[in-house]
């Protein structure tokens, strides 16, 4: 399936994504979960006007934060993310020192096969998955995502979880982890479980994300410890919600 998309089309860029998960599902990469998911979060980004907003700038900077004073972060791939945003994800890796590690809902070794030739290709150098290395289990997780690397995510002090699902992230954070995580359901249990949840699309926010690690690494660590522990991601939600009613109100 293909469809001409002309570049200066109102919707282009959704519909590009559109494409792109699809072109990856048919490659068995994203889950059919995954494109519900997708269609539920594109209905919020419709929401915020479909560019980041004050509060995810924000909810950025402190995330850049911590990922700069973790002593061990680890970035968790699903199959969405591998499709969406690989080269992004791994260039966060590589300026963050964080380890990449597949973790599915719908686990099958195929599925992570794939997901692992997709970092490969663009450029990963160390990709963990929990059944090559020594896997652990999360305490109180029945789903596959239970199943974690020992030197990945199980050891993890930071762990960023874009499109997340809310049972892990709770069980992630009951663990004594710091949780960041990308959802654009600012209601969703994901966004409301996280330590910080930057209330946007994930291709906009991954690149300001790295682009914002960048400028703060000549920061000092009490300047970063600041800006992690005054950032309230309750209070930033809400901001995320008063946008969008706002916004809602004025249309006419």
């Amino acid at each position: 399936m293909s469809i001409n998309i002309p570049e200066n089309h109102p919707r282009a860029k959704s519909l590009y994504i559109r494409e792109k998960l699809i072109k990856y599902f048919e490659k068995g990469v994203v889950a059919k979960a995954g494109l519900i998911a997708h269609g539920r979060g594109e209905c919020f980004d419709y929401l915020i006007g479909e560019k980041t907003i004050e509060p995810a700038v924000k909810a950025i900077k402190a995330a850049a934060a911590l990922f700069l004073i973790s002593k061990y972060p680890v970035i968790s791939v699903n199959g969405n993310v591998a499709a969406l945003t690989p080269k992004d994800i791994i260039k966060l890796s590589e300026i963050t020192g964080a380890k990449l590690e597949i973790n599915l809902f719908y686990r099958t070794s195929e599925r992570e096969k794939k997901i692992y030739e997709v970092l490969k290709a663009n450029g990963a150098k160390e990709i963990l998955v929990a059944e090559k290395d020594t896997s652990e289990i999360i305490p109180e997780l029945q789903s596959e995502r239970r199943r974690v690397s020992k030197n990945g995510i199980y050891k993890a002090d930071v762990v960023f979880v874009p499109l997340e699902d809310g049972d892990r992230t709770e069980a992630l954070v009951k663990m004594g982890k710091k949780v960041i995580t990308i959802d654009l359901n600012p209601l969703s249990r994901t966004a409301k479980k996280a330590n910080i949840t930057i209330v946007d699309n994930i291709i906009r926010a991954v690149p300001i994300l790295i682009n914002r690690i960048s400028k703060m690494k000549s920061y000092k660590e009490e300047e970063l410890k600041n800006i992690v522990d005054s950032f309230d991601n309750s209070e930033n939600l809400k901001q995320s919600i008063s946008y969008i009613v706002k916004r809602l109100s004025n249309i006419e």
